[in-house]
């Protein structure tokens, strides 16, 4: 087996500079919320594969679920001859997936690319081509989705110029300045100045901004919003792909609110690290489009809607959504009491497990500190514990953890931090 050096030198030579990751140690096996490097040190995993791992590294389920489904069948292509997989996951989709009545289901292969389909489809049903997003939102590298990211470095930087009828609107976030009502008057006024309602075929957000920051939209909010695609004929489209499957201890955000969007996109823990992500929505609105009009030669690949129905039951039977809820009541606990005790720490915050806080260097305004953020993540690293900042000025720590992790390394991992801050302040 190769070592990390070794590695590391092919990564060098042979991975392009875009795509190369900074860290230096390369993942060897894992399990639940560890993962082993190639030389045979132990990481506690906070980051979870970037919210994908809700249900943990390699859970017995799933794993199990692959192995028997590569046995009889990998691929055909579903739009050339469909199986069995697809349409129990377009089944179990369309009875746990809020959206306005009778739902139906078009499986793809990420996150990026379910968004890209859910605008597609948005234009087939209304006739209209302009798309509305929100500052801080996050929706995939695609160049559709790039354009709709509201966050430029490092997503559009180095591309030229991005797909045009995307406009944008503000997000609320009272701690950085902006309320739900300014919020709302931005948005209604990208509806009189850039955006025609007539012409817009969607808006697009994230009940929970995940690369923005981890900052919810509350209820109210939600509801005014579905209430202005209402008045004008507007679908709502509702991005899932970090928030879902659990990560709020509901199997998604939007149904904090109880809020019906019109079409929800959802990926990253919906197969536990197999490739899949789903677009689901009414199905006046799913069947807009012309035959042979949605698809692709992997889209919901036999091995993947195996994964995903496996955590679907897990889901079931292990009380993932309770297990969720009762992680992110142990993280604010503790969050809380750093609040108190690092002057460092401000805006504790979390929806279920979907939690995080604000590394400032000053409290009373807010001052964001990304410099800190950084060497945290870094000092973490170092001890072995895998952490994940975010948010439109760098400062958020950002806690994606399986939501099946043991408490003994949920609390060592929650120790390092501490003893990492207390070095670091």
């Amino acid at each position: 087996m190769s070592s990390n050096a070794e590695l590391n030198e092919l990564k060098r030579k042979y991975v392009a500079a875009g795509a190369a990751s900074p860290a230096t140690a390369f993942a060897d096996r894992a399990e639940n919320a560890e993962i082993w490097d190639a030389d045979g040190n132990r990481f506690i995993d906070f980051a979870g594969g970037i919210g994908v791992l809700n249900v943990g590294h390699r859970h017995p389920k799933v794993v199990a679920a692959v192995k028997a489904q590569l046995d009889k069948l990998m691929h055909t292509c579903q739009t050339v001859m469909p199986y069995e997989g697809y349409v129990k996951v377009a089944e179990k989709l369309s009875q746990i997936v809020p959206v306005r009545g009778h739902a139906k289901v078009m499986l793809a292969n990420s996150g990026a690319e379910a968004l890209e389909n859910a605008v597609k489809i948005a234009r087939a049903a209304t006739g209209r081509s302009n798309v509305i997003c929100f500052d801080g939102g996050y929706h995939g590298r695609t160049f559709f989705t790039m354009a709709m990211n509201g966050k430029v470095a490092p997503y559009q930087s180095d591309f030229g110029p991005m797909p045009g009828t995307v406009f944008r609107a503000p997000f609320p976030v009272p701690y950085h300045g902006v309320s739900e009502d300014e919020a709302i008057r931005g948005l209604k006024m990208t509806l009189k100045t850039d955006a025609n309602p007539k012409d817009t075929a969607a808006i697009v957000l994230e009940p929970v901004l995940g690369e923005g920051g981890f900052y919810p939209a509350s209820t109210s909010f939600l509801t005014k919003i579905r209430e202005i695609c209402d008045e004008h004929g507007i679908l709502m489209i509702i991005d899932e792909v970090q928030s879902g499957f659990g990560r709020t201890g509901k199997m998604f955000a939007i149904e904090h609110s109880g809020v019906e969007p019109d079409i929800m996109t959802m990926a990253k823990s919906m197969a536990d690290g197999m490739p899949i992500s789903a677009i689901v929505g009414t199905d006046k609105v799913m069947d807009a489009s012309g035959p042979n009009s949605l698809g692709g030669t992997y889209t919901g690949s036999p091995t993947a809607c195996a994964a995903a129905l496996a955590v679907m039951d897990v889901f079931e039977e292990e009380n993932i959504l309770e297990k969720s809820q009762a992680l992110g009541d142990k993280l604010a606990k503790r969050f809380n009491d750093w609040a108190g005790k690092f002057d460092c720490i401000d805006n504790v915050r979390n929806m279920g497990s979907m939690a995080a806080f604000e590394l400032v260097s000053n409290k009373a305004d807010h001052t964001p500190n990304a410099e800190l953020a950084a060497a945290l993540c870094k000092k973490a690293r170092e001890e072995g514990l895998i952490l994940l900042s975010c948010g439109m000025y760098g400062n958020t720590i950002r806690f994606l953890m399986p939501v099946t992790i043991q408490d003994d390394v949920l609390n060592e991992g929650l120790d390092i931090i501490e003893s990492c801050l207390e070095s670091l302040t």
